[in-house]
């Protein structure tokens, strides 16, 4: 395995944009080849994803069918209780997850009842064994610090896309609120898990400013999300077209490429992709993949635990193994 000391953080618009147009099995192979210098390249990691506070939520995200203003058959659902979390945490566990995340519907976090739950549902994962991670919206730097010393491993909040395009896919927050939070994570001492959304409407210019925001910082998002829209009907993006399996492909690419340490996850969209399509990202540089129990991811429909089994075990892969202590709470 390869060192940080190799990676960099000065990269152009024109380089990436170079590594992006590459004709494709070519930088499919230089992806791939990086991928086994730095990674462990017949592994995967298994995520669970669960929402534990559905619905509701006051942003007016164009893609999200959380979002209360757009009318989707999505139900809204209040905090789920810390026993039952732990329960479907437990099960992630046994069913081979290494990493184990907890979404809330909020446009940020507020300190109060529900946020203090929150702090137990983390000691609580943490104390199973679980890397864990939140996607709880924006963050202060004082409710982060509280996040690490509770035991989280990791905080997701995505860019979604460039920051020339942000306002015509968000209104209600600007591209430097996402960057601030990102900051206070990882001042606390917690990993970042920050990726984006393919399929918005973007230009491939804009996928390009979004991977060069997230290659360019001081220190890369441990974790690499690459989604593919999720038409949600009800969503001003409901009629967008399916996003296409090579640009999912190229994007990934080009992420392992500029940031070949970090985890870059096949994240949504997976649904509407064939196992081929899937072995194509994989072979991009792709090595982790979201699960979620009852056959979906958040509130959209994703391939079930035994499928994405199955899918590893047809292509030779395995779920990744993660070697790690138990974080200590401070506040235990």
């Amino acid at each position: 395995m390869r060192t940080d000391n190799e990676l960099r953080h000065d990269w152009t618009k024109e380089e990436l944009l170079e590594i992006y147009n590459r004709p494709l099995l070519q930088l499919v192979y230089d992806a791939a080849s990086i991928h086994r210098a730095w990674q462990r390249p017949d592994e995967v990691q298994i995520s669970t994803l669960l929402s534990v506070k559905t619905g509701g939520c006051p942003e007016d995200c164009s893609y999200c069918g959380q979002a209360a203003r757009y009318h989707t058959d999505i139900k809204v659902q209040a905090l789920l209780p810390t026993e039952t979390v732990l329960a479907h945490a437990q099960k992630a566990k046994d069913s081979g997850s290494s990493r184990f995340c907890m979404a809330a519907a909020w446009r940020e976090v507020r300190d109060n009842r529900d946020f203090d739950r929150i702090i137990d549902m983390v000691k609580g994962v943490n104390d199973i064994g679980l890397e864990v991670c939140c996607t709880l919206g924006m963050l202060t730097a004082d409710q982060a610090q509280r996040l690490q010393e509770a035991g989280l491993y990791a905080y997701n909040h995505n860019l979604d896309t460039s920051e020339e395009f942000y306002d015509e896919i968000i209104s209600t927050r600007k591209f430097d609120n996402r960057i601030e939070t990102i900051k206070n994570v990882r001042k606390a001492g917690i990993t970042v898990c920050s990726g984006g959304i393919i399929g918005l409407g973007e230009r491939i210019e804009d996928r390009i400013s979004m991977l060069r925001t997230l290659s360019n910082m001081e220190k890369h998002p441990e974790s690499v999300p690459i989604n593919a829209l999720a038409r949600v009907a009800g969503t001003p993006l409901e009629n967008l077209p399916k996003v296409d399996v090579w640009d999912m492909v190229r994007t990934i690419a080009t992420a392992r490429i500029v940031m070949p340490a970090s985890m870059v996850r096949l994240s949504a969209g997976r649904i509407e992709m064939t196992e081929t399509e899937q072995a194509w990202c994989f072979m991009a540089g792709a090595n982790s993949i979201f699960t979620g129990e009852r056959e979906t991811l958040l509130v959209t429909p994703n391939p079930g635990v035994s499928e994405d089994m199955q899918m590893l075990s047809n292509l030779g892969l395995k779920p990744m193994k993660v070697e790690r202590e138990v974080m200590s709470c401070s506040n235990s």
